[in-house]
């Protein structure tokens, strides 16, 4: 087997299995903490970008439009090497991988560092990005396996709103290096370093449960992880749920103020780097609350509609975003509070997507499929992440940053979501398969065991 699985352990007599089963519990919650630590500490390149962009613009002579090729190509990286990993953990023990490509790769972001110039610093960020990549759909296929269908919105949604909190919190720590001279040197050595450390904390403390671990006992008769080849890509691509998940995710221009934000409150309206830092902290918090609040009743919602909870639940989180986004740049508003207070509530409703959209990948795939499936999800992801920042890089330089959200954020979503609607008929058919096949498996042990 490919990945460090724990056998599973026999009731001893005279022991009560209540106590070991919540003694698991709570070592599955403690692995979800670690691999938020874990997911933070990867988007740390990332928002040493998006918050010291200003100042980093200042310092090598860059156009607005090189935060959009910045982050754009690190996406497209993980296109490509999002797969690759996920290929890699077939070979190797899952938690090596993970603490390799997402931790100790960490090196690269130190070095970017060291960049002399505008080439020098899209080179070392993109090789950065090359390991980040496989963060993503390995920590997922570990969630799916840590947690089963009726939890897993609350698990993906603490693991997210953890990683949030702490990538948001770091926010005005970058901003005041703004105004160090070369400041943003110092936060890729942070963000780097912070890398590191949790890879070590991976290859410590993690334990991999083994593939489909969360599943009923004898349906993964299938357990070995299959990697994303492009035969394995075309087969994956016949689960329409999956594939219209993969457009959504493609078309999706929620990113777009991730990478921006502060951005767009110094060009457009005025505010000093360092003011504009702040967003960070108040879209952290507001995204936490959201992936806490947002996971428990999406995972309310969907004990009480099981066929389609989850699709709806995504479908109104998407107009409410596009929505607020029409809210937050369109408009002038009075006072930098002001703005903070409608971030909170874009981040907020944003928090709550990977407590819907993860869980859903994981209702309508097999267990032996989940992590290729996710990388293909995440992929497209990446995708479309670099395809909207570049847009809204190159119309921002030519028409300004406001007109630039309304055309590739607002508008978009709002097609985006209606787009949604062909979930309610083929989430429901999807998710049937993958438990009658599940059921298959297990009657299938069951009878062998008999």
């Amino acid at each position: 087997m490919p990945t460090e699985a724990a056998p599973p352990s026999s009731p001893q007599p005279g022991v009560a299995s209540l106590p070991a089963a919540s003694r698991e519990k709570a070592r599955n919650w403690r692995q979800v903490t670690l691999l938020g630590g874990l997911i933070s500490a990867d988007s740390g390149e990332g928002s040493v970008v998006a918050v010291l962009f200003p100042a980093l613009r200042a310092a090598l002579g860059l156009p607005l439009a090189a935060l959009g090729v910045l982050v754009g190509v690190g996406k497209l990286v993980g296109v490509v090497f999002g797969p690759f990993w996920v290929a890699v953990a077939q070979r190797y023990p899952r938690k090596n991988v993970l603490a390799v490509c997402a931790g100790l790769w960490g090196v690269w972001t130190v070095a970017a560092g060291f960049a002399q110039n505008y080439v020098q610093l899209l080179v070392l960020f993109t090789v950065a990005a090359v390991g980040v990549a496989g963060g993503g759909p390995l920590v997922n296929g570990l969630l799916a396996d840590l947690f089963d269908d009726r939890t897993r919105g609350r698990a993906a949604g603490y693991m997210y709103g953890l990683s949030a909190l702490a990538t948001g919190l770091s926010g005005p720590l970058l901003g005041l290096l703004s105004e160090v001279e070369d400041g943003w040197r110092y936060g890729f050595f942070f963000a780097g370093a912070l890398q590191i450390l949790f890879g070590v904390l991976v290859l410590l403390f993690l334990r991999d449960p083994g593939v489909g671990a969360s599943e009923s006992p004898g349906a993964t008769a299938a357990p070995a992880e299959r990697a994303l080849t492009w035969g394995r890509v075309r087969e994956l691509l016949r689960n329409r749920s999956l594939l219209l998940i993969c457009v959504q995710r493609l078309t999706t221009g929620q990113f777009v103020i991730l990478s921006f934000g502060v951005t767009f409150l110094v060009d457009v309206r005025g505010f000093t780097n360092a003011q504009a830092s702040y967003l960070t902290v108040v879209f952290a918090v507001a995204y936490f609350a959201g992936t806490l609040l947002g996971g428990l009743a999406t995972d309310g919602i969907h004990r009480r509609d099981p066929r389609t909870g989850r699709v709806a639940a995504m479908q109104f989180t998407v107009f409410a975003y596009a929505l607020g986004v029409c809210a937050v740049t369109q408009f002038a508003w009075p006072s930098l509070g002001a703005y903070l207070a409608l971030f909170a509530v874009l981040a907020f409703v944003q928090g709550s997507t990977p407590g819907i959209n993860r869980p859903l990948v994981m209702s309508v795939t097999l267990p032996e499929a989940r992590s290729a499936a996710f990388a293909l999800m995440l992929s497209a992801e990446a995708a479309g992440w670099a395809l909207t920042t570049v847009l809204v890089g190159y119309i921002g330089d030519a028409l300004g940053l406001q007109a630039a959200f309304l055309w590739v954020v607002v508008v978009l979503m709002l097609v985006n979501g209606a787009m949604l609607s062909l979930l309610y008929r083929t989430c429901p058919r999807d998710a049937s398969d993958v438990r009658a096949e599940l059921d298959r498996r297990a009657a299938a042990a069951g009878a062998g065991g008999a």
